[in-house]
């Protein structure tokens, strides 16, 4: 069903510079097309319309790719473009839902581990599915609360999940000692940066760009201390 989308989708990925593989940009419109089967039954999501989950759900996760492997650059975890990555580097997605960006981290970036964390026990079997459907043997769905994971992870990461408050006092303990939080946001957050305390420290906050979304978004960048 989600073929029709190709042209659109190699599109956005020239307009975003993000170099993808045959085969990575057909299991990222297979992913579109589970989440389209999956929505029917479960409510997975509540974009239905495919052009629409193309740019609110695809392109709009995918700007995050070139800054996560700029910042994974930074942290010695490989180079700009993914390529001699460091091996182990983890990422947890919190509040993953139907797996935005995790998924689309995984599709992308094969050298990350991706686990997807939500307290919904039908997303995260949605995630598991995606992993086996995809063969994705670096992409996991957990069944949990954030606040309840202690294994470090080198990346943190969100979308339109919780306050930065919130956010980053829950997945606390899951963020390595040298890692960032990476938080997909809409408009520039004053408030909520305004909100955190001196523990969290707020290094960068990104622009993004997404092709065909006619609305502001931002990644902010955030280390403990």
């Amino acid at each position: 069903m989600m073929r029709v989308l190709e042209p659109a989708l190699r599109q956005g990925l020239s307009d975003l510079a993000l170099a993808l593989s045959d085969a990575q940009i057909t299991s990222l419109l297979d992913y579109l097309d589970l989440i389209g089967k999956w929505t029917k039954v479960y409510n997975l999501t509540a974009v239905r319309d495919p052009n629409e989950m193309l740019t609110h759900h695809l392109l709009d996760s995918l700007a995050v790719i070139a800054p996560l492997r700029q910042q994974l650059a930074v942290m010695g975890a490989g180079q700009g473009d993914g390529s001699n990555a460091k091996p182990g580097v983890r990422l947890l997605d919190v509040g993953s839902g139907a797996g935005l960006p995790g998924i689309v981290i995984a599709i992308c970036c094969p050298y990350i581990t991706v686990h997807c964390v939500d307290t919904v026990a039908k997303k995260a079997a949605f995630i598991q599915q995606v992993a086996v459907s995809l063969k994705l043997p670096n992409l996991r769905g957990v069944h949990a609360r954030v606040e309840s994971l202690k294994e470090p992870y080198d990346v943190v990461s969100s979308r339109a999940f919780a306050s930065l408050l919130d956010f980053t006092n829950w997945s606390g303990a899951a963020l390595a000692e040298q890692g960032v939080w990476m938080a997909m946001k809409g408009k520039h957050p004053e408030q909520e940066l305004a909100a955190l305390p001196a523990a969290v420290t707020v290094f960068h906050v990104e622009q993004l760009q997404v092709p065909g979304l006619g609305a502001e978004r931002c990644i902010v960048w955030m280390r403990k201390g």
